[in-house]
């Protein structure tokens, strides 16, 4: 497909990604759609374009890996897994209820596709090293994604699990920061101010880019960019808008961990249409 209409297609996707969260989030009337939405596009690239995946054999050796680090989020990956097969279209309708495949953060003993429980801040680039490192080891060529929240840097194991990235020289792995700038209690800027995140990964010895994280012509570009990278691990920062795509939602940190009541739901999917 040439580029144009890849593009077009992968925005097409990502719109149908930010209905399928609100549907879900509102349907279990609790849940993160805010960063969920922000992180919509980066998902729609890597899961309908970028990643090497089989629905068909979720434990495929040879799959490329994904790991939603902030594991709030997870409605994002859900709606994916969903569009890809993994599980029923149905299932959506069961966000966080008791027994169902879709757990309030990712569950990897219930939710096919899904690599790792998380939830808990903080933990997800660890996991995503030592992913790499098995590759490494088992001679395999599969790649390594893992999306953080800006907020999740302020957790300390982040920093030691990029060191060890660096250390290791963990090619095959890209970490992605949906840099939305709000977090449950505010601004990430004033609850705790991380600055140059770009130069914080550079000084540990990534490769780094910063990118508008809506853009998908962007988003396509780094994530090129970084399967030449060599030797080192890779970060794309990207600036994205809490809540994208619903203008009553958009940087509002309210929406944060507040689902839609049916009203606010129907006034959403009207602008997502």
């Amino acid at each position: 497909m040439e580029r144009a209409g890849l593009i077009r297609e992968l925005e097409r996707r990502a719109k149908e990604l930010r209905k399928d969260i609100l549907r879900m989030t509102t349907g279990a009337g609790s849940g993160h759609p805010g960063g969920s939405l922000s992180a919509a596009d980066i998902v729609a690239v890597l899961y309908f374009h970028k990643m090497r995946l089989n629905p068909k054999k979720p434990d495929w050796p040879d799959r490329d890996r994904f790991i939603m680090s902030k594991g709030h989020c997870c409605p994002a990956q859900y709606a994916a897994l969903s569009e890809l097969g993994y599980f029923g279209k149905g299932e959506i309708g069961n966000l966080r209820k008791l027994g169902c495949i879709l757990q309030g953060h990712p569950d990897m003993c219930k939710t096919p596709g899904v690599e790792i429980n998380t939830g808990s801040l903080g933990q997800g680039l660890s996991v995503a090293n030592g992913i790499a490192l098995a590759g490494r080891i088992d001679r395999k060529d599969y790649r390594v994604y893992c999306v953080l929240g800006d907020g999740e840097l302020q957790e300390g194991q982040v920093w030691e699990a990029a060191m060890s990235s660096s250390h290791y020289k963990l090619d095959s792995l890209v970490a992605i920061v949906d840099k939305n700038g709000l977090q449950i209690d505010g601004p990430t800027e004033e609850v705790m101010g991380l600055h140059s995140i770009s130069d914080k990964f550079r000084a540990f010895g990534w490769n780094t880019m910063e990118i508008d994280g809506h853009s998908i012509g962007e988003i396509l570009d780094a994530l090129n960019t970084a399967e030449k990278m060599k030797g080192k691990p890779t970060l794309i920062v990207a600036n994205t808008v809490k809540g994208k795509g619903v203008s009553f939602m958009e940087g509002q940190v309210a929406f944060h961990g507040k689902a839609l009541d049916e009203e606010q739901l129907k006034k959403a999917l009207k602008e997502l249409a």
